[in-house]
């Protein structure tokens, strides 16, 4: 079994679901993120918002994966300051609902003062809800904003077991380890991070807190990028225990800690019904056959 941590599914198709599943994917988590184009009205956020936790939820169950997710306002759009403030106050509405896992994706893109601004307000936020908090690292000049992201985070007093610090590649992992943060860890092809470069991390520092996920979104992604890592760290002599930390062990322990997310809800799911509506909607068209099981069959890790 394997849960990918980081995935944006609603940019993906039915037919990534059905992939996803068919490799083992048990449980997806998606991060509130950037949609490729500013939004430029709050009422977008809160349709989105809605979204993560209400169609997508169920367009996953449909296709036998468990949805979770994590809420906040991503860093390139805190920059948009008049909009930022209108999305704070729409956050406290939507992280208590069911499957919120985490505040996130939050952290700094450019590293301005906006950005600094409102990763701290939810950071606050996160402590008063007590959630984990996923922190996104820039893709620009990365290992000094990993580096602020942990400085701030500790200045609210957030301890580091709480906070998943997402994107790391060679150049901030050893900090991230060292500091008691979970490293997440982006597998996205010709950026961010490689399957054999995810291979030589884990011989070098070891399972411990490490997190590997995909990340896939709209852009050139793959959404089977956590089971091809596991296959590529197999064929690579890593022990099989390691690769059940990093590929799933980790992402459900770090996750778990807010108190939405349990191993026993993928191993006692219902089972796949897609004459299932929500809101009088199915993820099928008409003519086509719903999928439903009988009896669901036991998911052994």
């Amino acid at each position: 079994m394997y849960i990918d941590p980081h995935i944006h599914v609603v940019s993906r198709t039915t037919d990534d679901y059905e992939a996803m599943r068919k490799a083992g994917i048990v449980a997806v988590i998606e991060p509130a993120f950037w949609l490729g184009q500013p939004r430029t009205e709050v009422g977008s956020f809160k349709d989105y918002f809605s979204t993560l936790v209400g169609w997508e939820r169920f367009r996953a169950s449909q296709f036998g994966i468990i949805h979770y997710c994590t809420m906040g306002l991503n860093s390139k759009e805190a920059n948009n300051v008049a909009l930022a403030e209108q999305v704070m106050e729409l956050l406290p509405l939507y992280v208590g609902k069911e499957g919120v896992v985490a505040i996130g994706e939050i952290g700094y893109d450019d590293q301005t003062e906006a950005e600094d601004r409102f990763y701290r307000l939810q950071l606050e936020l996160a402590k008063e809800v007590n959630l984990p908090v996923l922190i996104h690292t820039p893709h620009r000049d990365k290992k000094k904003g990993t580096t602020r992201s942990m400085d701030v985070s500790e200045e609210h007093g957030l301890d580091p077991k709480m906070v998943i610090v997402d994107h790391n590649n060679e150049e901030t992992v050893k900090e991230v380890l060292d500091r008691g943060y979970w490293a997440g860890f982006t597998i996205y092809p010709h950026t961010k991070m490689g399957s054999d470069r995810m291979v030589d991390i884990v011989k070098q520092y070891g399972p411990e807190r490490i997190i590997v996920n995909s990340a896939a979104d709209w852009g050139i992604s793959d959404p089977l990028a956590v089971p091809k890592t596991a296959a590529v760290m197999r064929k690579m002599g890593i022990p099989e225990e390691h690769i059940r930390l990093v590929t799933y062990q980790n992402a459900l322990t770090a996750f778990s800690q807010s108190g939405q997310m349990d191993e026993q809800d993928w191993l006692n799911a219902k089972p796949v019904d897609q004459t299932r509506k929500l809101s009088g909607n199915s993820v099928l068209r008409g003519g086509q056959t719903p999928r439903v099981e009988g009896d669901h069959d036991t998911i052994e890790n």
